[in-house]
């Protein structure tokens, strides 16, 4: 069994020292180094606006300074990485209100990109679009919601917009084809909080719950010859050996460990695999920067991945 040994893994960790911006360094030294989650929360609050939602490049394919639901989702997933999304946090309680707004929403939910993205530095997919938002808004409703559900509940108002939004998403589901990028992933977060929430008298999960497994399998990419490229791999659905999906799926899972530790630069941490396409060549010191940021992002999740399965040698 290969494993990431000692050098390499002071070859990440110095890598991501003098690389990483202060939030990605505080949630490497929350992840490896038994670093304080309240670090992570207070860098993160430096891209939350006065409206309570998040911008400001906290997603570094967009530099829209305007909060926008799927920058508020990311910080969300932090706070509930990092254990600090309990009610009462203050900045958990500016997400809600964010989200009580109501802008940026159709009837069908929180849309996935909004209108000034185009004002700024920006990677291809987040150019504004109401033909991409119809595909990827399900995906940001049901993670959003989840969040709201979990940890909403004394948000009256917000908190039955969310039961809406949900009892369409577990309508459409059968009738439905393309999920987009996130909608495999996000509807399994929707279940799980349901369940954790004590709502499964409220929303009949039964149907997404027996369909879940099947698309995940359906969506992973299982050619390695794509995984050079930006496409889903097995840790996007399964980054711990307890996963619900990780039977039958043991033999990919296994193929990407030894793929992570066989393609790291030498010295360093991953490359990314993709790029801003011809908005690059005119944004380019932008995505030089914004790479940068994600190689220790992307980082960050690799390493979590392999040490979950045990490929990190004993002692981090």
């Amino acid at each position: 069994m290969k494993k990431l040994n000692a050098a390499a893994y002071n070859e990440v960790r110095t890598w991501i020292y003098r690389n990483a911006r202060p939030l990605e360094l505080a949630l490497w030294q929350f992840d490896f180094e038994n670093g304080s989650p309240e670090r992570v929360a207070d860098m993160l609050r430096f891209y939350q606006n006065e409206d309570g939602g998040f911008g400001n490049g906290v997603e570094p394919d967009s530099w829209n300074p305007e909060s926008s639901p799927y920058a508020t989702m990311i910080a969300a997933g932090m706070l509930r990485g990092i254990g600090l999304a309990e009610q009462g946090q203050p900045i958990l309680e500016g997400i809600f209100r964010y989200l009580e707004s109501g802008v940026h929403t159709s009837e069908r939910g929180w849309h996935f990109g909004i209108p000034s993205n185009d004002r700024y530095p920006r990677a291809p997919w987040w150019c504004y679009s109401e033909e991409l938002n119809a595909v990827q808004d399900m995906g940001i409703t049901a993670a959003l919601c989840a969040l709201i559900l979990r940890y909403g509940s004394g948000h009256g108002a917000l908190y039955e917009r969310a039961c809406g939004y949900v009892d369409q998403i577990l309508e459409q589901v059968a009738a439905r084809e393309n999920f987009g990028e996130m909608g495999a992933g996000a509807l399994g977060i929707l279940v799980q909080d349901i369940e954790a929430a004590g709502l499964t008298g409220r929303f009949d999960c039964r149907r997404v719950k027996e369909m879940l497994p099947e698309l995940v399998n359906r969506t992973i990419e299982r050619n390695v010859v794509k995984w050079a490229e930006y496409t889903p791999r097995p840790s996007e659905f399964i980054a711990f050996p307890e996963s619900v999906y990780y039977p039958e799926n043991e033999a990919i899972v296994e193929t990407e460990l030894d793929y992570l530790i066989d393609t790291r630069n030498p010295g360093g941490v991953w490359n990314i695999t993709w790029t801003w396409f011809d908005l690059g060549e005119i944004y380019p010191k932008e995505f030089a920067v914004s790479e940068n940021w994600w190689m220790s992002s992307k980082a960050i999740e690799k390493m979590r991945f392999l040490r979950a399965f045990g490929r990190i040698e004993r002692g981090f």
